[in-house]
């Protein structure tokens, strides 16, 4: 319960987005690099919500098959009303 009542923050999701991304970057074309790293940026800057850079992710983890990624809570939350962190 101590975990759950620290309230995460644009910089510590954004510090999870980067470390995801650790496990796909090498494989990424410059422009997917450039894109993904331009969204993170704006989601920390509160410019865009969190749902675009983890819509991505997921994609990338699927189109590389980043296997440890699969199935992650945090790009696919279940039940899927949980992915609707529109926020910014």
């Amino acid at each position: 319960m101590a975990a759950l009542a620290i309230r995460a923050t644009a910089k510590t999701h954004t510090n999870v987005l980067d470390h995801l991304m650790g496990y796909f970057s090498k494989q990424l074309t410059t422009p997917e690099r450039e894109e993904l790293l331009g969204l993170i940026h704006d989601y920390r800057r509160q410019l865009i919500p969190l749902i675009v850079p983890i819509t991505l992710i997921r994609h990338y983890s699927k189109k590389y098959r980043v296997a440890y990624l699969e199935g992650q809570v945090y790009i696919e939350p279940s039940p899927k009303e949980l992915m609707l962190r529109n926020h910014v």
